[in-house]
C-alpha cells in the first residue's frame, strides 16, 4: 500500500512537472511568434531582409524632410535607427534626400541597415552613371533595392526595358542587390501580377482609398481599394515582396485613421512592409506603436 502511494505521488509529480514544462514552452512559443514593427522580414523572392516599418524620405516629394535641415533630419534618422527601424527609402526625385540620408547614416555599420532608392526612367541618361551618381550622393557602395519610380502607364513594362536591363547589369556589378517598381494608377498596377522581372512592388495601400490607385493616375478621387487589394494578394501569391506607400494618405489622416490604415495594410491587404514619412520623433514612435498594435 505504501509502495502504491509512493508511486502515485512520484507519478503525480512527474505529470505536474511535464504539464508545467509544456505550459512554459507554450508561453515561450507565443512570445517568440509575437510580431513587431521592427522585425526583419524577407521581401518575397528578392531575398532582401528589411524591417517591417521603413523610414520614408518623400513626404510631399521630400519637401517635409528637406525643410527639417540636415541636423534635425539626422537626429530623426538616428532616433528611428535606435528604435529599430533599419530600412530607409529615398528617390532620385526627392531633391537632396540621397545626400541628406547619406550624411544621416554616416558612421553606422552598412550591414546593419537597408537602403532602397527609386530611379526616374523617362530621362535619356546612362543608367549606370545614374546609379553611380546616386550611390555617391548616398555615401553607399550599393543599394539593397532599386525601383523603377512612378510607373503609371499601361505600357510601362516595355517602355522601361532599357532600365530593367541596366538594373540587372548593376546587380552583376554588385552595386544593386535586388529590384522592382513603384506604380501609380490601376492601368499600371494591373500589370504587376504576372510580371516575371519584378521582385518587389511598391503599391499604394490604405483603408479608405485616399491617394490610392484609380483609373486615372493621381486623380483627385478615391482609389479602388478592393481592386488594389486583389492585385496585392496576387503579387504576394506569385512571390513578390510588397511594400505599402501612402499609408497615412500623404499626411491627411488623423490618429484613428492612421491606426486603421496600418491594420488594414497588414491584416487585410497582407503587405510585407510599409514606409511612412516622418517629420518628428513623436511620429516615428507613433508609427511603431500603431504597427505593433496592428500586429497584436
Amino acid at each position: 500500500m505504501a509502495q502504491t502511494s509512493q508511486f502515485s505521488r512520484r507519478d503525480f509529480l512527474k505529470t505536474s512537472l511535464a504539464a508545467g514544462a509544456i505550459a512554459g514552452a507554450g508561453s515561450l512559443s507565443l512570445n517568440a511568434e509575437r510580431q513587431t514593427a521592427t522585425d526583419w522580414v524577407t521581401l518575397g523572392r528578392s531575398d532582401v531582409k528589411v524591417t517591417r516599418l521603413a523610414f520614408g524620405t518623400g513626404s510631399m516629394s521630400g519637401q517635409v524632410q528637406r525643410d527639417l535641415g540636415q541636423e534635425q533630419f539626422t537626429r530623426l534618422v538616428r532616433h528611428a535607427y535606435d528604435r529599430g527601424i533599419r530600412f530607409f527609402e529615398t528617390s532620385e526625385s526627392y531633391g537632396e534626400m540621397h545626400k541628406m540620408l547619406g550624411i544621416a547614416l554616416q558612421g553606422l555599420p552598412r550591414e546593419s541597415y537597408r537602403i532602397m532608392s527609386k530611379v526616374t526612367t523617362y530621362h535619356e541618361v546612362d543608367p549606370q552613371q545614374k546609379f553611380d551618381e546616386l550611390r555617391t550622393l548616398a555615401k553607399t557602395d550599393y543599394f539593397d533595392i532599386m525601383l523603377l519610380h512612378y510607373q503609371h502607364t499601361p505600357t510601362w513594362p516595355t517602355d522601361t526595358r532599357k532600365w530593367q536591363d541596366a538594373i540587372l547589369e548593376a546587380e552583376s556589378r554588385k552595386v544593386i542587390v535586388s529590384h522592382g517598381a513603384s506604380v501609380h494608377g490601376l492601368p499600371a498596377l494591373r500589370l504587376v501580377p504576372g510580371n516575371e522581372w519584378l521582385k518587389v512592388a511598391m503599391i499604394r495601400v490604405n483603408h479608405n482609398g485616399t491617394r490610392m490607385d484609380a483609373e486615372v493616375p493621381d486623380a483627385p478621387m478615391l482609389g479602388n481599394v478592393s481592386e488594389v487589394v486583389t492585385h496585392v494578394h496576387q503579387a504576394r501569391k506569385e512571390g513578390m515582396g510588397v511594400i505599402s506607400m501612402k499609408l497615412v494618405g500623404e499626411g491627411v489622416f488623423n490618429h484613428e485613421d492612421r491606426q486603421k490604415a496600418m491594420r488594414f495594410a497588414f491584416k487585410t491587404a497582407g503587405v510585407d512592409c510599409v514606409t511612412v514619412g516622418y517629420k518628428s520623433t513623436a511620429e516615428v514612435d507613433e508609427a511603431i506603436d500603431n504597427l505593433n498594435l496592428a500586429l497584436a
